[in-house]
């Protein structure tokens, strides 16, 4: 069984796997409307930021399927009020403003064109359910890229340590950096892969570690505490994270803790990779500091199921996110398109003809 973060099918149906039961349950609930959609993303029953997208994205498409509109003006102003509406779900991930940014420019395309409004709603459903298999396609070849560059550029077995989830429960499925992982494991390559805790949330080791069982992929859970300890005692030889936004220069927003294991590896002289499709890419904003950091409710550093664990009364800073800058970014950037450098990062987004395992990147 291939674990899915989304199914949508047949037309109009779509359903999302609460990761919040994950891993003791294991439940689909219907999204029925972008409001189900919303709430999905926003109380984090859905996470990961390419998943994020697809489940916006698709959440519209269900909502549109049986709606009927008169005027080509009508079905825009739907399609921005209900886009409006999603992007205020979780600001820090690129991913489902892109989606949004793409949806609204080709609707309006569409307007332009003199297509009917039901041609024009016709093609802006397939092109929204065409996100989830283009996804899986691109991490596939993100995969592959990554892992062909880290064994070119560092040959051998691999003892790697992730942070956060960035597998199938993140994305459309295989994976970003988790996709690297497995990539690497079907080569034969992998030694062993140490994913971290993930605190407050818990992320690698409800999710992360639940894939690498499911899969059978050698692997051991730490806590974010001893990955700098882990990196001299366990002879770790690269570190694979994910991206919830990339901008021009390299700098990365990610998952909270990912700003110190980079630190960590660049004392240690280890490749820090950031693996992410070409969705996650913003260079809109010029450096890491014009990105904006979701914070979270404090109760998810003081409770554990709703279990008091920390002294009462005691205030709390709870960003979902850290940057980490460009610099740190050692073994470079991989993409679906191939590996680069932080500092040509813009370049991926050039590359759209996706060409067969190209490397990118020479840090010899």
């Amino acid at each position: 069984m291939t674990l899915e973060a989304i199914k949508y099918g047949p037309r109009g149906h779509l359903e999302i796997l609460n990761q919040l039961l994950l891993p003791l349950g294991h439940s689909y609930e219907t999204i029925s409307s972008v409001e189900d959609g919303w709430h999905a993303i926003k109380g984090m029953k859905v996470r990961g930021a390419p998943a994020i997208a697809i489940t916006g994205a698709l959440s519209l498409v269900v909502e549109m399927v049986d709606k009927d509109f008169t005027t080509m003006a009508e079905f825009i102003d739907f399609i921005e009020l209900k886009l409006d509406y999603l992007l205020t779900a979780r600001p820090t991930a690129v991913n489902l403003s892109r989606a949004s940014e793409d949806i609204r420019r080709r609707s309006k395309e569409l307007s332009a064109s003199g297509k009917s409004v039901e041609e024009a709603k016709e093609e802006i459903m397939k092109m929204t359910e065409g996100m989830l298999a283009e996804d899986i396609a691109n991490n596939r070849q993100l995969g592959e890229h990554g892992a062909n560059h880290v064994l070119a550029h560092y040959p051998g077995q691999q003892t790697v340590i992730t942070h956060c989830n960035t597998g199938s429960l993140a994305t459309g499925g295989y994976g970003t950096a988790l996709g690297v992982i497995r990539a690497l494991s079907e080569k034969g390559k992998l030694d062993h892969v140490y994913c971290t805790e993930t605190r407050p949330y818990n992320q690698g080791g409800r999710l992360t570690a639940f894939e690498l069982v499911h899969d059978k992929i050698p692997g051991s859970l730490i806590m974010d505490s001893m990955a700098s300890y882990a990196m001299t005692e366990k002879k770790i030889t690269a570190v694979f994270v994910g991206a919830d936004r990339i901008v021009a220069n390299g700098d990365t927003a990610n998952k909270i803790g990912t700003y110190q294991l980079a630190i960590a590896a660049k004392h240690h002289n280890i490749p820090f990779y950031v693996c992410a499709p070409t969705s996650t890419i913003d260079l809109s904003l010029a450096t890491g500091d014009d990105i904006v950091i979701e914070e979270r409710p404090h109760q998810e550093i003081t409770h554990i199921k709703n279990i008091h664990i920390a002294a009462p009364g005691i205030n709390c800073w709870n960003p979902a996110f850290d940057v980490t800058p460009a610099s740190l970014i050692t073994g470079g950037i991989v993409t679906e398109n191939g590996v680069y450098p932080p500092e040509r990062i813009g370049e991926s987004m050039q590359d759209s003809s996706k060409p067969t395992l190209k490397r990118k990147m020479d840090t010899s």
